[in-house]
């Protein structure tokens, strides 16, 4: 359980978020989303306890991230993924950046816990390559690997397709499935408006502080709100809007396209 309690943050003396409480349930997988300069890397940054609140408390189960003392027990919890893998990969191969952080957290079972977290992130072929030889995407994937290396059971991704070619997003979005499906909690950042739907719940970020909070199969009913916040509407919510204009209400549960296309399909027959 992740608990945001009244917190604040300044950098220097500019009040970047205010105000902000939030409860995250083991297992969720939250989308963070906002305009540029809302806050959403801040809060993304806060919540993994990479930064500490001005102003209030965040806990991490039983965890006071601003408790320097158990930094590295923090650690062992949460993991945070930005936008720029290049920016987090130190070493020249696979195997020894993820167990960089494994020796620096002074954890056993180095080969074993490598092995099964680039498995998990279908990268378990690539443990002795070169990390200078990956795409972008596949880079990605080494730093979720060495994320979940550490044991973590929950991983916050800062815009961590923003970088990618088509490709790499799909496979950054099978990592993230597969990962809530593992029972995993997630939350990640984006300004790709398309990705709020792999989301159980969408965090609206405006004017400083959270100003919505819409779960995912209230969205359409939400269009209006999330055009009033300034959110871009995914383009299946666009072809919902335009529909509903004609007449045709539609209701999804999994927010695909197929889906879409068959109960279209459905009304046309009527």
């Amino acid at each position: 359980m992740i608990k945001v309690e009244n917190v604040s943050f300044r950098y220097n003396k500019e009040e970047v978020l205010k105000d902000i409480n939030l409860e995250i349930k083991n297992g969720e997988c939250i989308c963070i989303v906002g305009n540029n300069g809302s806050g959403k890397s801040t809060l993304a940054k806060l919540i993994a306890g990479v930064i500490i609140p001005s102003k209030g408390k965040i806990f991490i189960d039983e965890i006071n991230t601003s408790d320097k003392k158990s930094y590295e027990d923090l650690r062992k919890k949460i993991g945070i993924v930005f936008q720029n893998p290049e920016n987090q990969i130190i070493f020249s191969n696979v195997y020894a950046d993820i167990a960089f952080g494994i020796h620096n957290l002074k954890l056993d079972d180095e080969k074993n816990r490598i092995e099964t977290s680039l498995g998990k992130v279908g990268m378990k072929d690539y443990i002795k390559e070169s990390t200078y030889e990956l795409s972008m995407g596949q880079k990605q994937r080494v730093t979720i690997a060495g994320a979940l290396a550490m044991s973590t059971q929950i991983l916050v991704l800062d815009e961590a397709t923003a970088m990618l070619d088509t490709r790499g997003k799909e496979d950054i979005y099978r990592v993230i499935n597969n990962l809530k499906e593992a029972g995993y909690t997630v939350i990640y950042t984006t300004n790709i408006s398309d990705e709020i739907f792999m989301a159980d719940r969408v965090i609206i970020l405006n004017n400083k502080t959270i100003s919505a909070e819409i779960e995912k199969e209230k969205l359409i009913e939400k269009i209006d709100t999330l055009k009033a916040l300034d959110i871009r509407l995914p383009k299946l919510l666009q072809i919902i809007e335009e529909l509903s204009k004609r007449g045709i209400d539609i209701n999804l549960n999994e927010f695909t396209i197929q889906e879409l296309a068959d109960q279209i399909s459905g009304e046309i027959k009527k």
